[in-house]
Formats: C-alpha cells, structure tokens, sequence
C-alpha cells in the first residue's frame, strides 16, 4: 500500500517529501500525482517511459510464480538485511514478495511498467507500487532504504547509492554467460556477454564495493508453454515470433539458469 511506503517517496520535480490525500499524492512545492485506482502512483518528470508490454507481463508472471526462478528468490534472501527494501526494477513484485516473507520493513516497487506495477501492488501487503523512470533521478528521499533490489534491471549507480541507506546493501542480479544456454542457439536468443560480471562491478565501484557473491545455477525442466513464457517475459520479445521453433522442441526441454547475485556494501 502506497500508505506504507510515502516516508520514502520524494516529488520527483522539487524532491520534497509527499503526502497522501483522497486519491492524489502532494508536495509543498504544489505537484501532484493521481493514485490509480490500482494503487499505483506514476512519479516522473515529464513523459514516462512504456516499460514491458501487459503481454511481457503475463509472461514473466506465469513463469516466476510457477517457481522456476524460485532459487535466485533465495539467494537474496539469505543476504538480506532488515528493510524498508526498495526494488528499482520490481516488474510484478515477485522478489521483492518473497524478500518482505524473510525480512522487516515495507517494500517499495520501482517500474516503468504500468501493467507489472498492478500486479506488484497487489504481491503483498508491505508494497506500494510507483510507476518512474529508472534512467532518471529516483523519486525517492536519500538514504531511506535497508536494502535495494536490482534483478535484471536498469540501473544508475549513483542513484541506487543515494538511496540507500550506510548500513544498507545493494543486492543485484545479473545472468552468467551461460545462463539458457541451451535455449540460445536453438531459437536464437540474445547471448550474455562475456565478461558481463566484470563490466557490472566496473560501473558499480565509484560507488558500491563487492560484500559478497553467490553464483547460482540450477537445472530446469520446461514444457512449451514454459519456454514460450521464458522468452515472452523479456528483451527477446521484442526481436521476432518465436513460436514455430518452440513448438520443434521437445516435450520438455532441460534448460540451465545460470546467474550471479552479488551483495555490495556502499562507500
């Protein structure tokens, strides 16, 4: 609920805190922003971003709450600290749900995406779902949060260090080159970039250093419709139908995830 989460919330034009009238978030400075009837508040300047499609959405949802992803969910979990946990990059809430089962404090999802907002609002009690621009200065108060999420997702260093709090930690999430490997070739996926561990700390150490790092990797064994749900719910979408590839597969496809989360302390 938005009620949860307005100590963190800043006006994104003027940065003063906001507060919550009949169906409409207010700064002193004199901008407002409706609440959506789904509970969910978009806080941009200017013209907000798309974000993924109500299609994308469907997708990523079917395949995460069919627990495919469920050992990256626990991984951030065991490397979690107390909250408020900030997710920028929340898409339907499901990490951000499953972190708010192991931890204290209220859960604020950050998306450019409307239809995964509503869907993120409605994950768990603790969340309040606000609809910005991950490219853009957050429009969140500084140091505020216990813990930020980052699970394939956009990110502005600078921004997610702002935001957190000194004791806080940054949990992010990155795919292995390997990760669906077997699926790459197949139906011509989008490859991981060799390296790409190395390039993410890179860009991450004026502000963050590494705390700590699990590689996760974990066989699955997927039906059609998983697959279909596999690459509709991502980047892949957006580069060609894929459908007559996947029905040339078989029943069942076993399939390796194969990714990096790193706990990163701020400096």
């Amino acid at each position: 609920m938005l009620a949860h989460v307005l100590p963190l919330l800043a006006c994104p034009n003027c940065a003063n805190p906001l507060e919550q009238g009949d169906s409409v978030l207010r700064c002193a400075g004199g901008h407002s922003f409706d609440i959506a009837k789904q509970g969910v508040v978009t806080l941009v300047r200017g013209k907000p971003a798309a974000g993924d499609t109500a299609e994308m959405v469907a997708a990523r949802a079917a395949f995460l709450d069919a627990g495919h992803y469920a050992p990256i969910a626990d991984a951030l979990a065991s490397l979690a600290g107390p909250g408020p946990v900030l997710d920028a990059g929340a898409g339907t809430g499901h990490y951000l749900a499953h972190l708010l089962e192991c931890v204290d404090g209220v859960g604020l999802a950050l998306d450019s995406s409307k239809p995964a907002l509503r869907k993120a609002a409605k994950a768990h009690p603790a969340i309040g779902a606000v609809a910005c621009d991950l490219w853009q200065p957050l429009p969140v108060r500084t140091g505020v949060a216990g813990v930020v999420l980052n699970v394939f997702a956009p990110r502005v260093p600078a921004e997610l260090r702002r935001v957190l709090r000194e004791d806080g930690v940054l949990l992010l999430v990155a795919p292995a080159a390997d990760h669906l490997g077997e699926l790459v070739s197949t139906l011509d996926l989008m490859a991981v970039e060799e390296g790409k561990q190395d390039k993410v700390d890179a860009r991450m150490a004026e502000h963050f250093t590494v705390a700590k790092r699990l590689p996760v990797a974990f066989p699955m064994r997927l039906d059609h419709d998983a697959v279909r749900a596999l690459v509709g719910m991502g980047p892949n979408a957006f580069h060609g139908d894929r459908s007559a590839r996947v029905a040339g597969l078989p029943a069942r496809v076993s399939v390796t995830a194969s990714v990096t989360v790193t706990a990163y302390r701020p400096r």
